[in-house]
């Protein structure tokens, strides 16, 4: 009875491994290459599959999902040969499990190498101001070049991003020093170009208001020239009046023109502004008398006037 026990016992532990052995479940996201007699047959997808235990067995468990790698730090030669520090980091996705578990050893290991040997290829080919301020051209290359050798190892290596580009402290400090003197050089070069442009801009307003100054200049010539012409018509014209009037034997016309001028010279002696007071050298009863000449004059052209009219109304009475 005991014996019969232990056999039963150790046929029921045989049956529970030859269970587990048989009945296989793939997790998603993850592939699980079969092997006969370690010969790959094919590839179980997620789900519930079973297997003849011993004959059949599970080879690699790949991972099917989209992984990252970190790209050690290391020492790269520029083209100009600055030493810099670089590392980075790899997104890749297996496609092919078969390929992936069969034909490379050890696939994360292989695929740092070969980014961190085609990093120093495509950089090394960059001077240092290059390499710094081109990073999507050094990731669009590396992506190119290592996608197209990881091929064969049935993954596809979907992006490659350069984090971070360190060159010595004193390089550094160099550029520092480079980029403030730069800075300071466009600093001069806009105030210059703004002192010139605001000569310029005061110049030409300059110009703007003297045109403007010679054309008004101009107008009051022309106006005032006008004015005098004007003026001279009339004093010509009046003057021919009061030949014509003493042509005529009117002696009243000669004390309108003398007292005419003499109250325009006096006008202007007394309105002087370098003048407090005004001496007359000439005897006050002259002027009056003159004003009294044109007094004459202006009753005599009132007689006329009104013997005009008269002689205008006198026919019409008449009838």
């Amino acid at each position: 009875m005991g014996a019969s026990g232990f056999l039963a016992a150790v046929l029921l532990i045989a049956g529970i491994i030859v269970l587990f052995k048989t009945v296989r479940m793939v997790p998603q996201g993850y592939e699980w290459t079969v092997e006969r007699f370690g010969r790959y047959i094919h590839t179980m997808e997620p789900g519930l599959h079973f297997l003849i235990p011993v004959v059949y067995g599970v080879g690699r468990k790949i991972n099917m999902m989209e992984q990252v790698l970190d790209v050690p730090s290391q020492d790269v030669i520029t083209k100009d040969n600055a030493v810099v520090k670089v590392d980075g980091v790899v997104f890749f996705q297996v496609l092919d499990a078969a390929k992936a578990a069969y034909e490379v050893a050890n696939l994360e290991v292989a695929t740092i190498a070969l980014v961190q040997t085609n990093i120093r290829t495509v950089i090394g080919s960059m001077d240092l101001d290059e390499s710094l301020s081109n990073r999507e051209t050094i990731n669009a290359q590396l992506l190119n070049v290592v996608d197209q050798a990881t091929n064969p190892w049935g993954i596809k290596v979907t992006r490659i991003e350069i984090r971070d580009i360190q060159p010595p402290r004193d390089l550094i400090d160099s550029m520092a020093r480079q980029m403030k003197a730069e800075r300071e050089r466009r600093a001069v070069i806009l105030e210059a170009e703004g002192h010139r442009q605001s000569a310029i801009l005061r110049a030409e307003g300059e110009k703007q208001a003297a045109i403007l100054e010679a054309e008004g200049e101009k107008e009051a010539a022309f106006r005032e020239a006008e004015a005098r012409e004007r003026l001279a018509e009339a004093e010509a014209k009046a003057t021919g009046m009061v030949s014509e009037a003493i042509a005529q034997g009117d002696v009243q016309a000669i004390n309108y023109f003398i007292a005419q001028k003499y109250v325009e010279a006096f006008e202007k002696l007394a309105t002087a502004p370098n003048q407090k007071f005004v001496l007359m050298p000439m005897e006050a009863s002259g002027l009056i008398g003159t004003i009294g000449g044109v007094a004459e004059l202006a009753k005599e052209a009132l007689g006329k006037q009104q013997s005009a009219t008269q002689t205008r109304l006198a026919p019409h009475q008449g009838g």
